[in-house]
């Protein structure tokens, strides 16, 4: 009597060519998702690697030497602490996760193997959303589960080749059933206060704007397309040309570069603002820094912020996730209408040794103009919109006496070099003067009613202090190319960014971005305050842990048996295995051989067998490959269930014996 071999023993069956194509595909897809975030020499190295063992097991099978897999583990994990300096964190641990999968595949030949390669390659790929967990990265994530899917289905018995998208198919409906329990599990298990495992943020998001400035700085933050920052306007909004975001007030310069100094302890100066009020709600990207911009110029802070001396709002923790705040700014103002002797004195300071030009073209204009400071500012502006200068995102590179190369020499840059020029020229001629970074202008969303300020919007412009109007904001980059306030970035660079300033790739993205508004406030945004008041609506104002415990097992349980009810109908009414057997019995029961309620289909073929002898040999060949096809696997092989089905056809019952 034949025996069927155990679970252990089909585990540790060789695999097919097939399977093995299919885990290498799925190791493939989640190298690749990773590799942005690898050092570029590991990632090609475990792409040689998975290369080189799916050409050598498609010459021969078997697994790789030993000799071979651990001088490669000890290399992987050397090279890993040689480049992160340690195992342990999110970047060095998922680039170990992604080397040891690899490896994995080296002693992969039992469907025991395959399986646990795919459970590992499932857990790499989740660990991709660490790194980002935007709506495309979360997509492509799940589109990764589609090829261990198919791998997982390659190792059921006598499952026939096929295509790669016939065999990527199946996947597709399994994540479509998958989704409604997804959906529950995503708003009704209990979140966590923290990050699991206390496992820190993430600290690669991109940091826009910094407390220093040297001209130049700005240029890849320019050509920066992701957001920075959603604005939403309580009311009409400020025209473009006010559309000023203050982040840092420079003072201190070095010859070269601008610093931001952080003063705590210090009252903010004295603002009269006038009845124009603006309020607004911002929602930041995450910056790792604890700057916020505000409009410029806040009448206070935030809630968990402080107003600092020269108005710039400072949090008391880094802005490590994405952050929403209210505020209150005046668009006409005056800012500290009487200015100190230290404080002026800190607006006149310029380092001796550096842009000896530029500080006597300054010190001109005071013997030209003497006491008439506006005059003083007007030259400056007239300089920059008459003497040759022009608007570039690729400047010529500045010298030591950088301000008299620009000035006098290349006559070319973008607003680090306007400002920071004019801002040394007003010092020179006796005017306090200092340096303010933020943002300005932005995408005025109509579908959204949000203003979409990017990191290409950073900006950086001066301000001059005035006797009797205060500190005067003063950009003198609008006196070269107008269209960078009015406007905005795109419209400045004038051709020189051809993939940002196409209208309708701008479109597209702009329309995008509600999107991902919408998926960061609703997915990546739903933290423990916000599942709380889940159910507010329907009268429970805070849902504790026990409630939301509760109505996931009763939502889990009511999906489970949807889906069984489900699962049995369509097998039920899909089963052409049983309609086949039906076809027979009919066949059967017009000579009188009519199966009985309680009869098994074994004992029935039997019986039907003794009644036609000359057809005994024909019914005995149909149960064997009937109970073949029914018990033998868990879906019938297309192929022999078709033979199966032509038999059937074929039978013609001749003779009853009674």
């Amino acid at each position: 009597m034949m025996t069927l071999p155990s679970r252990k023993a089909l585990a540790e069956l060789p695999i097919d060519t097939r399977a093995f194509d299919l885990l290498s595909l799925t190791m493939a897809f989640v190298l690749g998702l990773h590799a942005a975030h690898l050092p570029w020499w590991l990632s090609i190295a475990l792409a040689l690697t998975l290369g080189w063992r799916w050409w050598q097991r498609r010459q021969r099978t078997g697994r790789v030497p030993r000799w071979l897999k651990l001088p490669l583990l000890v290399l992987l994990t050397l090279a890993v602490i040689t480049h992160y300096g340690n195992i342990f964190g999110r970047e060095p641990g998922a680039a170990l996760a992604v080397g040891l999968l690899i490896l994995k595949l080296l002693e992969t030949e039992s469907a025991r193997d395959v399986r646990v390669g795919i459970s590992f390659a499932c857990f790499t790929l989740m660990t991709a959303l660490l790194f980002d967990q935007g709506l495309i990265a979360t997509v492509i994530v799940a589109l990764g589960l589609l090829p261990a899917l198919a791998t997982l289905r390659a190792l059921e018995p006598a499952q026939t080749s096929a295509t790669l998208q016939r065999s990527l198919l199946p996947g597709l409906g399994l994540l479509a059933a998958a989704l409604p329990l997804a959906l529950l599990g995503f708003l009704l298990v209990p979140r966590l206060s923290s990050p699991l495992w206390g496992a820190p943020a993430p600290r690669d998001a991109r940091t826009g704007l910094s407390d220093n400035m040297s001209p130049g700085d700005f240029t890849d933050l320019l050509v920066d397309d992701h957001p920075a920052m959603r604005v939403s306007f309580e009311g009409t909004p400020p025209p473009p040309d006010q559309r000023y975001f203050r982040a840092y007030v420079m003072w201190d310069y070095d010859g070269s570069r601008w610093k931001y100094v952080d003063i705590v302890n210090r009252t903010p100066v004295e603002l009269q603002a006038s009845r124009t009020v603006v309020g607004y709600q911002i929602s930041m990207e995450p910056t790792h820094q604890y700057v916020l911009p505000m409009l410029d110029v806040p009448l206070d802070a935030p809630a968990s912020t402080v107003l600092r001396q020269d108005r710039v709002v400072m949090a008391d923790k880094p802005v490590n996730d994405p952050l929403a705040y209210a505020g209150r700014s005046a668009i006409q103002y005056r800012l500290q209408p009487e200015l100190g002797i230290r404080a002026r004195q800190r607006g006149l300071y310029l380092p001796t040794g550096f842009n000896p030009r530029t500080l006597a073209l300054g010190q001109s204009w005071r013997q030209r103009y003497g006491v008439d400071d506006a005059a003083i500012v007007q030259a400056a502006l007239s300089l920059f919109h008459d003497g040759g200068f022009s608007y570039t995102l690729s400047p010529a590179p500045l010298g030591r006496d950088a301000m008299d190369d620009f000035l006098f020499d290349t006559h070319e840059g973008f607003c680090e070099q306007y400002s920071s020029a004019f801002t040394v020229l007003m010092r020179a001629a006796g005017i306090p003067a200092r340096v303010v970074t933020g943002y300005q202008g932005g995408y005025w969303n109509t579908l959204g009613n949000y203003l979409l300020v990017r990191y290409s919007d950073a900006h950086a412009w001066s301000e001059v202090w005035l006797s009797g109007r205060g500190w005067v904001r003063v950009d003198p980059t609008g006196a070269v190319r107008p269209q960078r306030v009015s406007l905005g970035a795109a419209a400045a660079a004038d051709g020189q960014l051809p993939w940002y300033e196409n209208g309708w790739l701008q479109s597209m993205r702009n329309h995008w971005d509600i999107v991902n508004r919408w998926w960061g406030q609703g997915v990546t945004g739903f933290d423990a305050l916000r599942q709380r008041g889940l159910l507010t609506p329907f009268g429970i104002r805070d849902a504790d842990t026990t409630t939301l415990g509760t109505l996931l097992a009763i939502g889990s349980m009511l999906f489970i048996a949807i889906g069984l009810g489900w699962a049995l109908l369509r097998r039920q009414a899909r089963d052409p295995l049983r309609a086949a057997l039906r076809e027979l019995e009919r066949k059967l029961a017009r000579k009188g051989i009519v199966r009985r309620p309680s009869e098994g289909p074994q004992h029935y073929l039997s019986r039907a067998a003794r009644a036609l002898p000359e057809q005994r040999g024909e019914l005995a060949l149909l149960m064997t490959c009937y109970l073949e096809l029914r018990y033998a696997h868990d879906e019938p092989p297309p192929e022999s269930l078709r033979d199966f089905q032509r038999a059937v056809r074929d039978f013609r019952a001749v003779r009853v014996v009674k």
